[in-house]
């Protein structure tokens, strides 16, 4: 292995190359561009394709298109960008088209803040598309974690069938670190599974053990319908509720019945805290300088980063609510994640917030100055 200067973008684009991503579609926006720009360069060395879409709504569906035809696909993207790629998403989960999707977040609403960093989109990354569907959000907190994260991402997408988001930070993506990157070849690699009956046995959205059906490309010989609608075991739309509702219960549990695979959480001495902090991206770095710095006083202080914020990772959080006095919950927003910690907390714990929306990262100074408030 060879250590390498990178910034969190450019070792994302390390990671969908290792993954096997060999398709990218997209539009530039700051601060995801690098992202871009790094897979124009090194798709074609590799037999990729590299396109620069007219706008976000249309690099989502080229993403989709490819890899309906067999490639491992990925877009990027940030703000108003994401809120573009909504509907395709949507189309995405209830197609099962595998894909992977990073929103680099800046500041927002609107197009907000382009080169300041936030943690606004966390909400928007599990709810931003319509209706009951399942979604696998991560989120890296620092550069090496962007590649193996990015791995990550796809072959949870490969498994499952299913769009991932990528959801970091500006701070994470331009920032650089020293990193050694792993040999490709030992990389745990997840391919879809393809059908190996003949094209007329094939059933597209069969409710196989797994939940999750095999998937032909599109141009090897299997002929099979994708809509936007609910459809049949066949891809066809259809109104009758006995399809319907084993459609959409299959939808949910394959994600639902896999939550020890896709839930990922790093504990930092959690083991004797009374208090805890739960945080993710960039303001899990501050938390656990702050972590230190109060053990150093005699304080017992630990930290939850949270990797996988959706499913949200509730075991976890009870886990930590049982036995500590107080959580805080420190993030670049006006509490999004915070929210769903004091739904699944149920009183255990007091739950303390910080929150923060002026274009500048949370400091490990005050994350220790809120645990030293609550002592």
């Amino acid at each position: 292995m060879k250590a390498k200067l990178l910034q969190g973008n450019e070792a994302i684009v390390e990671g969908a190359l290792a993954a096997g991503c060999r398709f990218f579609a997209g539009y530039p926006i700051t601060p995801s561009t690098e992202i871009a720009e790094g897979l124009a360069l090194r798709l074609p060395q590799v037999g990729g394709v590299f396109i620069q879409m007219e706008d976000e709504l249309a690099s989502m569906g080229a993403i989709i298109g490819a890899s309906l035809a067999g490639a491992k696909s990925m877009t990027a993207t940030s703000g108003p960008g994401f809120s573009l790629m909504q509907e395709n998403i949507g189309f995405a989960s209830e197609a099962e088209i595998p894909c992977v999707v990073v929103n680099i977040m800046r500041g927002g609403p609107s197009t907000g803040l382009p080169t300041s960093p936030s943690q606004g989109d966390v909400m928007q990354s599990r709810w931003g598309t319509h209706g009951d569907h399942p979604i696998i959000v991560l989120s890296p907190s620092t550069v090496m974690e962007c590649f193996h994260i990015t791995v990550k991402a796809f072959n949870f997408s490969e498994k499952y069938r299913t769009p991932v988001i990528i959801l970091g930070d500006e701070v994470i993506a331009h920032m650089r670190e020293k990193v050694e990157l792993p040999n490709p070849e030992g990389l745990e690699i997840i391919d879809r599974i393809k059908p190996t009956m003949p094209p007329e046995w094939y059933i597209p959205y069969e409710n196989n053990a797994r939940g999750v059906p095999a998937m032909a490309s599109f141009g090897s010989g299997y002929r099979y319908h994708v809509t936007g609608l609910i459809h049949d075991v066949r891809g066809f739309p259809t109104s009758r509720p006995d399809e319907i509702e084993p459609f959409m219960h299959r939808l949910i549990q394959k994600i639902e019945k896999n939550l020890k695979d896709i839930q990922i959480v790093d504990p930092f001495m959690v083991e004797d805290a009374e208090i805890t902090i739960v945080a993710y991206g960039c303001v899990a770095r501050s938390a656990k300088r702050a972590v230190i710095d109060a053990r150093k006083r005699g304080i017992k202080a630990g930290l939850l980063r949270l990797v996988t914020l959706w499913p949200f990772p509730r075991v976890y959080v009870e886990k930590v609510a049982e036995q500590s006095k107080v959580i805080i919950v420190p993030e670049m927003n006006m509490g999004q994640i915070s929210r769903e910690v004091k739904r699944v907390n149920e009183g255990r714990s007091r739950v303390i917030t910080l929150n923060k929306v002026d274009s500048n990262i949370i400091t490990p100074q005050e994350v220790f100055k809120k645990i030293r408030e609550v002592l």
